[in-house]
């Protein structure tokens, strides 16, 4: 019974550790963030792989992002501002924007 029970605790941590890529891809479905950014491409705003590149490499990265993720920004993509999302929270937006800078 030991054995089936460590069994069952590996595959559930293993679930687990592979399951915020999805979760933060929900998450930015449920906060209509996919409106206007998809994973590889350009729509109104910039693809999170071009973004992930762009801020490669900067320690302060994810902190910026969700500043950007919850105030909004402008002219650093192009003339379309991004709007400022208040139904995301400062906590959702350090998922989101650390999920972004794994989409490489």
């Amino acid at each position: 019974m030991k054995h089936v029970f460590l069994a069952i605790s590996t595959i559930a941590i293993a679930a687990t550790t592979s399951a915020p890529a999805f979760a933060d891809a929900a998450l930015a479905t449920s906060k209509n963030c996919m409106a206007c950014h998809a994973i590889d491409k350009k729509l109104v705003g910039p693809s999170y792989k071009d973004v992930a590149a762009k801020y490669s490499g900067q320690g302060d990265a994810v902190a910026k992002l969700a500043g950007k993720i919850v105030k909004g920004g402008g002219g650093v993509w192009g003339p379309v501002p991004m709007p400022a999302n208040a139904q995301v929270s400062p906590d959702e937006a350090t998922k989101l924007a650390t999920w972004i800078m794994t989409q490489k």
